[in-house]
């Protein structure tokens, strides 16, 4: 080696000795400064409140009146709602091995670009971003608007509902763009003062009831034909929207406490809190009021509440349940934004909405969904954003969990410090079964499922500007 040449190597073997003596003090520090932010992690309470709270909302409050349209079986209606939380379920076990393997924030945007393709999370982000999130927080909105607008008609006007709605979406952003202390202790309130309240209202009506409605809830001739029909199968789409948010801690893993030993138990414990609960409550809706007075009623629960407390209870407990979807919009605007940072931090062209403030809060990226709520809340009508929305977000869950198998099959040895409970058991069950629905949703309302799919291109199309426009900036 000539002396040019071994000078330059030699310099060259300084500066990497240097630079492998700075990356270990900066491991160090950086180590330093995880122990010392410790306790700015979101807790194992805190993200399974979220949970909890992203399931609990407009969904079970408004879907039975659908369901009813096309079902009048008891058993069957309390079905749906079994078999949408065993379909959650094996969807939480999925998602658990996934982000304990694979553990940074950003949910089906995180697993399915590094599994499949960044346009397949991109896409998936861009679901979640638009119509994962600020679509059912703004539907949350507007029926916190609706029944506070039932019990204090005086503020009713042709923008009175949207204004309501509007105000709470703004005002639950300002709060969660601040730290995760404030953030995380608001969610944790809303969320316990939730689950009390909805088992209180369930105890209630069944010992108020002077009498109860005539409805079998033991399977009957015939009602076994209804769960294998295509109206079964439709209805399942409501109650899948309806537990649409089983999956929110995944979009908060890097923000948590040990996310591989601590998130599988917080899928699991969300997903069954929440399934207990929506079986009690229709029970105790169809126990309560009749069948007749909900079927196509948006406001089920205000409707149960004053056929079994009377005119005066039912709007106390319209108030208490326009209370409980607080937290459902909080949840959201708490977990939805995790998307739009991830994708900023990922893409140079978006590359604003990944930056924190001061506390490691996306400020921006919830500042972003809320504009986007907002535009849904003064745009469009609850059933528009209702009816595609389920479809979407069952398309998005079903490529998630088969991204598992591919997983496995690509990276066997990846560590996974949790595996799926029953391998392969629980996504196949979930693939069955949601694959069964979207397919009978796509026959028998093409409509619905075209606006779906062309979500999804509209998300390939931004793909496509983003990459574009990223290159042309490099």
């Amino acid at each position: 080696m000539d002396s040019p040449s071994r000078e330059r190597h030699n310099a060259e073997s300084t500066g990497h000795t240097l630079r492998c003596n700075a990356h270990l003090l900066q491991l160090d520090l950086v180590d330093e400064i995880h122990s010392s932010m410790a306790a700015d992690k979101f807790r194992f309470t805190t993200v399974t409140a979220v949970v909890v709270a992203n399931m609990v909302g407009t969904g079970v409050f408004t879907s039975l009146g659908f369901q009813l349209l096309d079902i009048q079986s008891g058993f069957a209606l309390l079905m749906l709602w079994a078999v949408g939380g065993l379909i959650a379920v094996c969807g939480a076990m999925t998602y658990a091995e996934l982000g304990a393997a694979l553990p940074r924030s950003g949910g089906e945007y995180n697993f399915l670009s590094r599994i499949y393709h960044p346009a397949a999370g991109f896409v998936s982000g861009w679901i979640s971003s638009t119509i994962g999130f600020a679509g059912p927080t703004a539907l949350a909105a507007m029926t916190f608007a609706a029944y506070m607008l039932s019990i204090f008609p005086d503020f009713a006007g042709p923008w009175g509902e949207r204004l309501i709605a509007a105000s709470l979406v703004i005002a639950l952003s300002v709060v969660h763009a601040t730290n995760r202390r404030n953030s995380g202790g608001l969610q944790l309130v809303f969320t316990l003062l939730k689950v009390l309240i909805i088992f209180a209202f369930v105890i209630a009506a069944i010992v108020l009831v002077d009498t109860p409605q005539p409805v079998e809830f033991f399977p009957r001739s015939g009602d076994f034909g209804v769960l294998a029909s295509g109206e079964f199968a439709v209805s399942l789409i409501y109650v899948s929207y309806a537990f649409a948010g089983w999956n929110a801690a995944t979009y908060l893993s890097s923000e948590m406490e040990n996310p591989q030993r601590t998130l599988p138990g917080i899928l699991l414990a969300g997903t069954v809190i929440v399934t207990l609960m929506y079986v009690a409550l229709n029970f105790a809706f169809l126990y309560a009021a009749p069948m007749d007075s909900m079927t196509g009623e948006v406001e089920v629960g205000y409707i149960a509440a004053e056929a079994a407390f009377g005119t005066a209870g039912g709007r106390f407990t319209g108030i208490v349940l326009a209370m409980l979807l607080i937290s459902t919009v909080s949840a959201m605007v708490m977990a939805g934004p995790r998307v739009i940072q991830m994708i900023g931090e990922d893409f140079p062209l978006l590359s604003v909405l990944g930056k924190t403030n001061a506390h490691g809060v996306p400020a921006i990226a919830i500042y972003a969904q809320g504009i986007i709520t907002l535009a849904f809340i003064f745009s469009s009508t609850f059933e528009s954003v209702l009816v595609f929305s389920g479809f979407t977000l069952a398309i998005n869950n079903f490529a998630t969990v088969s991204s598992i198998f591919v997983l496995r099959w690509r990276q066997p040895n990846l560590p996974r410090p949790y595996k799926t409970f029953l391998y392969p058991l629980p996504p196949l069950i979930f693939l069955g079964l949601t694959g069964w629905t979207l397919g009978f949703v796509m026959l028998n309302r093409p409509v619905e499922a075209l606006f779906g799919l062309a979500i999804i291109a509209s998300g390939l199309f931004f793909y496509w500007v983003s990459l574009r426009g990223s290159q042309v900036e490099r």
